[in-house]
């Protein structure tokens, strides 16, 4: 620590200046207790005083080996963890730095998941990168839209059937919960389930078995159940239209995707995000979004959030490849955001 023309802690506290990840052990001939604790809040990992066992010195090394091992392991996994987030989900607003952490917190577990959320705001993607970041991600995402079937053929779809269970059952199929076998099963639109459906959902939810339909033999099944709604289930479970007993199954971790009206900021970035991807997936020369666009798009509510702003990038992409811009008001037939957009200009 005794240099000449100055003080080794001196030298131990430029250390951050460096952007290293390398680890300081001070090695001294006039240690004492103090100047040992002051190294240490400087960032030294350990500290030996001359004269010193090489038993000893070995020791100190292996140990802090071991402690920039665990930091690298950790800084790598935290860089793989955000971009896996971000490789599904696009933000950099705090209502995103939040739902990222959400995701990131709950996907290694084996918690189930309930996503809210409007319509439009990426509850799917959401779920998949909770999928990609979780110990289950070399297995099956298998998702589905509940609201889309009609109650016997959604409770076919799910669990299975048996040949000959109902008319035009020529063959035995296997459900989803079977296809998502160690991996994700992702139920959208979970409050449109009928009270039928919900009765076998929780029994596969507390005994991980199902039944196929005309079948008799339970099947154990190892999913993680994610499921998501645009509406309130507590506020269901209150009139009786969803079962209370099933809620408290799904509501384990509740995360909610912000609409995109409650993150303005983001509005720049998708919007870029979805012209570059459209241009690249139609080989199209992209047009530039002009600030006087770009002002307008962030000023719009966009009642559909990222789906709408996405279809309208998407056709602006398309009408005006190879144009140096997307012009304010493009000609042609505007679809509703553009009306609206022109609208407020009017105003204005």
């Amino acid at each position: 620590l005794n240099l000449p023309g100055m003080h080794g802690l001196n030298v131990l506290g430029a250390g951050p200046a460096l952007q290293t990840d390398a680890q300081f052990i001070v090695m001294t001939a006039f240690g004492s207790i103090d100047s040992a604790v002051e190294a240490m809040k400087l960032g030294a990992v350990d500290f030996i005083k001359k004269p010193f066992r090489t038993e000893e010195l070995l020791h100190i090394l292996s140990r802090a080996r071991e402690e920039l091992e665990l930091k690298r392991e950790v800084a790598q996994l935290r860089s793989q963890t955000s971009a896996g987030v971000r490789a599904h989900l696009v933000g950099k607003s705090q209502a995103m730095q939040r739902l990222y952490g959400m995701i990131e917190r709950v996907a290694p577990t084996r918690a189930n998941v309930l996503i809210t959320g409007d319509t439009g705001t990426g509850k799917e993607l959401a779920a998949r990168a909770v999928h990609e970041l979780s110990g289950r991600s070399r297995r099956p995402f298998v998702a589905i839209n509940c609201s889309a079937l009609p109650e016997t053929l959604l409770e076919s779809e799910l669990f299975g059937h048996m040949k000959g269970s109902f008319t035009g059952a020529v063959q035995s199929k296997r459900g989803l919960f079977e296809e998502a076998q160690g991996g994700t099963i992702f139920l959208d639109e979970i409050s449109t389930v009928s009270e039928g459906v919900q009765v076998k959902l929780l029994r596969v939810l507390q005994d991980r078995k199902v039944t196929r339909v005309g079948g008799r033999e339970p099947i154990t099944v190892d999913f993680r159940l994610i499921a998501a709604t645009n509406r309130d289930l507590s506020d269901l479970v209150e009139k009786g239209e969803f079962r209370e007993d099933l809620f408290y199954r799904l509501n384990v971790f509740p995360i909610r995707v912000p609409s995109l009206r409650e993150r303005r900021d983001d509005i720049p970035v998708l919007a870029q995000h979805f012209r570059q991807r459209f241009a690249d997936e139609n080989s199209l020369e992209p047009p530039e979004i002009p600030p006087k666009t770009m002002t307008r798009l962030m000023a719009y509510d966009w009642p559909g959030n990222v789906r709408e702003l996405e279809n309208f990038i998407e056709r602006a992409v398309i009408m005006h490849a190879g144009a140096r811009a997307i012009p304010f008001e493009p000609p042609g037939q505007r679809p509703d955001p553009e009306r609206n957009l022109l609208s407020r200009a009017r105003e204005e």
